[in-house]
């Protein structure tokens, strides 16, 4: 392997690591109080790492993790949406309770989330918050193609 290819590579998973971390972070420190149900829309726009972007985040993902019928998998999705990371984590961590067509549909948002991240939409995106949203889109793409995979190409 080159060095510039282990070089990006050795960014990619530091990249990745720092994301899961700071999503694991914001979702312990929170894990004391009651869950709050948050609009679905709240805090997805906000991708900052301000304190009150994390709390909002936060609220959002406790919600989806709340949310047993999981009908916020099928409403659209902006590109901030994946770059906050909240859907495609909380996809990744309900993939083996998802439908096989909750997890289709899932896998078709993570792959469109590339072109969505670095398309118009994503215009107000700093290149970190895009490089991010893009690798843990390819992530949670793998984990729900081995997933449906698994379970779903059965007949």
């Amino acid at each position: 392997m080159s060095n510039s290819a282990r070089s990006i590579t050795t960014t990619r998973v530091a990249a990745i690591r720092c994301m899961s971390i700071a999503i694991a972070l914001a979702v312990a420190a929170c894990a004391g109080s009651e869950p709050t149900v948050a609009p679905p829309s709240l805090g997805l726009r906000c991708v900052d790492d301000s304190a009150h972007c994390i709390a909002q985040r936060e609220k959002v993902f406790d919600s989806y993790m709340a949310d047993k019928s999981r009908s916020w998998i099928k409403q659209p999705a902006a590109p901030e949406a994946h770059a906050s990371g909240v859907r495609l984590f909380a996809m990744s961590k309900r993939r083996k309770e998802m439908s096989c067509e909750e997890l289709q549909h899932s896998k078709r948002e993570a792959d469109s989330a590339p072109g969505a991240l670095r398309g118009p939409g994503g215009k107000n995106l700093t290149p970190a918050q895009v490089s991010r949203g893009v690798m843990l889109a390819g992530d949670v793409g793998r984990e729900l193609a081995k997933e449906i995979s698994k379970r779903c190409s059965r007949t």
